[in-house]
């Protein structure tokens, strides 16, 4: 076959799979699934951000007079994370429906196995339909998006690095619920019984963040690939390397492991056995991906980081820095040390390890008449030549002189202006019109207009008539 063919095949191609990417998402727009969806994320996301506009505002008159409380006062904390974390609620418990749409209810009607008649593998069907979802999710964003808009008119302050950075953690935990919808959809036999499967998976994360949170140490590294503890992150402005390839593998992983399942051919029992397989090698990527501390602060208020030059002093030490706690977990100590500078050393500290004294069952304030509980033990060096020092301190402030310390060096702070903050009253009244009122009503408008069943693109038919074969 000359190279005009081929081009001429490969046009041909792209047009098929462009007209089935728009007959996929003018599908999901025609479905109730979809703008049920929009009508319950406009007030439930402007609740979140008009009691987050108010609470701001409260916060905001006293730190008007006051400069130092004013550093406080985050656009990302006050506003966008409650804003965004009604959006979330609706990605977790109503997107799916959307999602399983695209694949359950072709399998529930037997038109998956004629879709796979045509010459397109599984996987570039599913990946089409991935598509499609992922761009009427995107069509969602136009709700929290009109809030933000709400702020700025307001005369709020967003910083871009953070905002995005928030938003694409977002995506890459819609990715996940996708992934969990196809992959249910793949696996059950009909539509109904997808939606209790992913249903099952997402509030299973939720349970699994709440005993990671006192479990035992296994847990907590559990714990950690759960989708929505990788979303806090991002909620704190950070951008987790290992943790983001994770959620994109697990995202990604699960509508392929849908694509190897979907043959109408195999056995069920074949099928579960793929699932199974796939399922325990994606926990094994997540697991790893989560052992990468790599992550960058994109905090405008630069929370997660210490002074530039001890990270770069930090970044040496490579000699096996140990830190013992002699904390209960619970301790609010401990607890305080674990935020503000073990998960800064965990990001910088080459090979650091952390250590939890055995503090008895006393409570969280240890046992009676233990003088030693409370103490913090750093040990850094070779075996034969290792130095420590304890303190009682969960201040960065008083911690860090004692870290260069062991290593042998002497570091010089970088001035750095104060974080201003950016505190705001503003008045919400507008957004009260627009979230329960005129958006509601678009959204009617817009799903009487564009919920009509598409026909097959004229791309589609030809692919059905064999003119690509």
């Amino acid at each position: 076959m000359d190279s005009r063919n081929k081009s001429a095949l490969a046009g041909r191609r792209l047009a098929v799979l462009s007209a089935l990417f728009g007959f996929e998402l003018r599908r999901l727009l025609a479905g109730r699934a979809f703008w049920a969806l929009l009508l319950i994320l406009a007030p439930l996301a402007g609740y979140g951000y008009i009691e987050a506009v108010r609470l701001f505002g409260e916060a905001s008159r006293t730190a008007l007079q006051f400069p130092e409380m004013a550093r406080g006062m985050t656009p990302l904390d006050g506003i966008l994370v409650p804003t965004l974390g009604a959006f979330y609620l609706g990605t977790t418990l109503l997107f799916p429906f959307v999602a399983i749409r695209a694949l359950g209810q072709d399998r529930e009607s037997g038109a998956a196995k004629l879709a796979l008649q045509w010459p397109l593998s599984p996987s570039t069907l599913v990946a089409v339909k991935l598509a499609a979802v992922g761009a009427a999710w995107a069509v969602s964003l136009l709700v929290p998006l009109s809030a933000l808009v709400c702020w700025k008119l307001a005369g709020g302050h967003l910083a871009f690095a953070e905002t995005a950075n928030l938003f694409a953690g977002h995506a890459l935990y819609a990715l996940a619920v996708a992934g969990i919808a196809f992959f249910a959809a793949a696996l059950a036999e009909s539509a109904a019984t997808a939606a209790i499967v992913t249903l099952a998976f997402t509030l299973g994360f939720w349970v699994l963040d709440f005993a990671a949170a006192t479990g035992p140490e296994w847990l907590k590294t559990l714990g950690g690939i759960s989708p929505t503890q990788v979303l806090k992150s991002f909620e704190r402005g950070l951008f987790p390397a290992g943790q983001t390839v994770g959620l994109a593998a697990l995202g990604l992983g699960l509508a392929a492991l849908s694509a190897l399942i979907l043959p109408p051919g195999l056995a069920n029992r074949q099928r579960w056995l793929r699932g199974a397989a796939g399922i325990v090698a994606l926990l094994a990527v997540l697991a790893a991906t989560s052992l990468v501390p790599r992550a960058v602060d994109l905090a405008e208020d630069r929370r997660n980081s210490f002074n530039p030059a001890d990270e770069v002093a930090l970044a040496r030490m490579d000699q096996g820095l140990v830190i013992t706690l002699h904390l209960n977990p619970e301790d609010s100590r401990a607890r305080e040390f674990a935020g503000n500078v073990l998960a800064k050393l965990k990001r910088l500290v080459p090979g650091l390890g952390v250590r939890w004294a055995e503090t008895g069952k006393a409570g969280v304030f240890g046992a009676a008449g233990d003088e030693g509980y409370g103490r913090i033990v750093y040990e850094y060096g070779e075996p034969r030549a290792r130095r420590s020092v304890e303190s009682r301190s969960n201040r960065p402030r008083e911690i860090l002189p004692l870290l260069h310390e062991l290593a042998g060096v002497q570091v010089t702070p970088v001035d750095l202006p104060p974080y201003p903050g950016h505190p705001l009253v503003a008045d919400a009244r507008s957004a009260e019109i627009w979230f329960y009122g005129l958006l509601p009503i678009l959204i009617l408008l817009a799903a009487w207009l564009l919920a009509r069943t598409g026909r097959l693109p004229k791309h589609f038919r030809n692919l059905q008539q064999g003119e690509l074969r």
